[in-house]
């Protein structure tokens, strides 16, 4: 059976605007910015989550230790 110029014509633009949609959509979910955006969402969720937020309590608890001993270590090298 074979089919009409237009008929194949019509085909050919339908499956190149679907192409053309296809790699729109790609491009969009793999653009830097979004994947940035993706990342720094993922980083807030995970640091506000109650886990996240004992794990940034525990560092900071670390640090401050640090520098009490640094403050302390430089006291005693002065006496």
């Amino acid at each position: 059976m074979t089919r009409d110029p237009e008929t194949i014509q019509r085909e050919i633009e339908q499956t190149r605007a679907e192409l053309a949609s296809t790699f729109d959509q790609l491009a969009e979910r793999t653009s830097p910015k979004r994947l940035a955006a993706v990342a720094r969402d993922k980083a807030k969720d995970a640091i506000t989550s109650p886990p996240g937020l004992a794990v940034v309590g525990a560092v900071t608890l670390l640090i401050a230790l640090g520098i009490a001993r640094r403050a302390r270590n430089r006291r005693r090298d002065r006496d």
